[in-house]
């Protein structure tokens, strides 16, 4: 079955996941991270928290207790474990489906996902999840690797897809501020960079009633 396969496939890169990264991080998004988890505010919950490498950057009143971090891959949720332990970081990690949140809805104050969607099979019903949970007032926030705005890039992306989808789940021309946009949230920060590859995004459901209170 596909879905068991990329999960062993995510099991087996747990321990070189963290090199990998880095490398990338230096090279194309070495601020995304801390700029994006600084925001978070109050329970806060994270989706697809993979290694954990997201956990130093969130504001201290979130890391000691208000931080649950949601993961499919049972490799990369140990890692993850470990290093809110080393860290000394009070989180709830838990296995997890980001399609289908096990959670209430309206239970947390912030919903970060960063640069996982480009992995999950049906990102826009993640998506949905993540607002669905969201109080209102709710903040989303959300990084990841997308289609370029430099043609030539698109195109390797493209020819890339033709194998890293089958093979990998991995997507290199989504773009998680097309939904944002098209379900109406209200965008407060928004930033693209290194030719439109990297996009994050700051938002909160327009519908929703911002809460006039903001525990930290």
């Amino acid at each position: 079955m596909r879905v068991e396969r990329l999960r062993r496939r995510w099991d087996r890169e747990a321990r070189s996941y963290d090199r990998t990264m880095a490398a990338a991080e230096r090279r194309m998004f070495p601020d995304v991270r801390p700029r994006l988890c600084a925001l978070a505010y109050g329970d806060t919950l994270e989706v697809a928290v993979g290694t954990g490498l997201n956990l130093p950057h969130y504001p201290a009143g979130v890391r000691a207790g208000r931080l649950t971090g949601i993961e499919w891959s049972p490799g990369m949720l140990d890692v993850a474990r470990r290093r809110a332990l080393d860290l000394g970081v009070d989180a709830d990690l838990r296995a997890g489906d980001a399609q289908a949140l096990d959670l209430p809805d309206a239970s947390y104050d912030t919903v970060v996902c960063t640069f996982s969607l480009c992995a999950i099979t049906d990102h826009e019903a993640a998506l949905a999840e993540m607002v669905r949970v969201l109080r209102p007032g709710g903040l989303l926030l959300l990084a990841d690797h997308v289609e370029s705005t430099a043609w030539p890039i698109r195109v390797a992306q493209a020819a890339a897809e033709i194998v890293s989808v089958p093979l990998q789940g991995e997507h290199f021309r989504r773009r998680p501020m097309v939904w944002v946009e098209e379900n109406d949230l209200l965008v407060e920060q928004h930033e693209r960079s290194r030719r439109g590859v990297i996009e994050w995004v700051v938002a909160r459901p327009r519908n929703e009633e911002r809460s006039t209170e903001r525990a930290r």
